[in-house]
């Protein structure tokens, strides 16, 4: 069997290091953090900077839980540059690796697959891992960590977990090392895909380690964890079947489009109701735009925080299926008078397009007007369109211009952050 050899290249504390450089600080040294102002102290920090973490300062925490007496920078966020400076770093990487071989994990992560690439440029992994994280510097100024493995997990816990006691940055793994350095590793939440509710189960049982893991009845695991159970007891061992040409090529059973946004204060129930809306009108002109089209819609909505209340949930089902808005947005609005109580306030909502499907598949229903549908079909073309040639504010709907509408500023936002335009 042929031996493969990984690379898991990560950018670190990406989006300060990208601040940093850009005002001309070292992303090493320099204390700052990347998060809102306008959202107030209860903003998470979308980034922290090293030299605050070794502080003591922890990553994704909120404004106010970093230290007063700390001084530090804070950089609203720039999605759109942090876009660029990603799309440089990649054709770093298509430089030296073909693109079948790179499978990006995250804006600041990438696994490679160097295998077949070591002889042709006459190059360890590990050379070629610095070789990576040297241009990656050069050319950008953001400096990278890497973790070198036989197979993709390996690779993804020599860089999280190793790489970063390593003076240079760079972490090495095979099934022999793993067992020997890592399986009495703790806590387990260290170790990828284990969170903190499938460490505290394995917990009751006195299970603390991956050795400890190895050493449990398999068909115990396989009732306490279902199918996830052969998941962790390969990586128990160290092992890892899959590769980055199963992961290109693998295909979903179904697709679906989703829509979620935490809003910046609590919301009446008619102001949740306009949100849902507006979502929904978008969601309807992105599908139209793919080609796509839906059966069914589920509504998602979260009551104010200070609430212990379970999030309000449901399923909208359609005749046939559609894209367009005069069917789907008073088929969702519906919905959210159905199945929202109308005495607690509104704080988080996501509208979620199923079974999504190309238009040559569709099922044309006897209900409803065709024509006026048709003439809805050209108005959401005309207006995507107009939004593509003068931007996707230059044309709005009269609820997008109600006081509680948050379309407009959505409109400027990447992943619900500034896009920095």
């Amino acid at each position: 069997m042929e031996t493969h050899s990984y690379l898991v290249i990560d950018l670190k504390s990406f989006y300060a290091s990208v601040e940093c450089v850009e005002r001309g600080l070292d992303p090493m040294t320099a204390k700052l953090v990347v998060a809102d102002p306008e959202r107030g102290d209860k903003t998470i920090c979308l980034a922290v900077s090293p030299a605050l973490k070794a502080l003591g300062v922890k990553n994704r925490c909120r404004v106010f839980e970093i230290p007063k007496n700390l001084s530090y920078v804070t950089a609203p966020p720039r999605m759109q540059l942090y876009i660029d400076y990603a799309a440089e770093i990649y054709a770093v990487y298509l430089k030296y690796i073909a693109p079948e071989d790179i499978h990006v994990y995250s804006i600041d992560e990438a696994f490679l697959d160097v295998t077949h690439y070591l002889a042709l440029y006459g190059m360890t992994a590990k050379e070629l891992g610095k070789c990576l994280m040297s241009e990656i510097l050069e050319r950008t100024g953001v400096r990278a960590t890497c973790g070198i493995g036989t197979n993709l997990y390996l690779a993804k816990i020599a860089l999280d977990i190793t790489a970063k006691h390593s003076p240079d940055f760079i972490g090495c793994l095979d099934e022999e090392s793993y067992r020997k350095t890592l399986w009495n590793h703790r806590p387990l939440t260290d170790f990828w895909r284990i969170g903190r509710g499938t460490a505290a189960r394995l917990a009751k049982y006195g299970i603390h380690t991956m050795q400890a893991i190895t050493e449990t009845d398999e068909d115990f695991l396989y009732r306490l964890f279902g199918i996830d159970a052969e998941l962790l007891i390969d990586h128990a061992w160290g092992r890892e079947p899959t590769t980055i040409a199963d992961i290109k090529n693998y295909r979903p059973k179904s697709n679906c489009l989703c829509s979620g946004q935490v809003l910046m204060r609590d919301y009446a129930f008619d102001e949740g109701r306009l949100i849902v809306k507006e979502m929904t009108d978008l969601l309807c002109l992105e599908m139209v735009e793919r080609g796509v089209i839906t059966n069914s819609v589920t509504l998602q909505v979260g009551y104010s925080n200070s609430l212990d209340k379970e999030p309000a949930h449901g399923t909208a089902s359609l005749p046939a299926e559609t894209n367009a808005d005069i069917v789907l947005i008073p088929a969702v609005a519906e919905l959210y008078d159905r199945i929202v109580d109308p005495k607690y306030p509104v704080r988080r909502v996501t509208v979620t397009c199923n079974h999504i499907v190309p238009e040559e598949y569709r099922q044309y229903s006897f209900f409803g007007d065709q024509e006026e549908l048709e003439r809805s079909r050209k108005l959401q073309t005309a207006l995507l369109g107009i939004k593509k040639k003068f931007g996707k504010n230059a044309i709005l709907k009269g609820m997008n211009l109600e006081e509680a509408a948050t379309t407009q500023e959505r409109n400027h936002q990447i992943g619900g952050h500034k896009s920095g335009k």
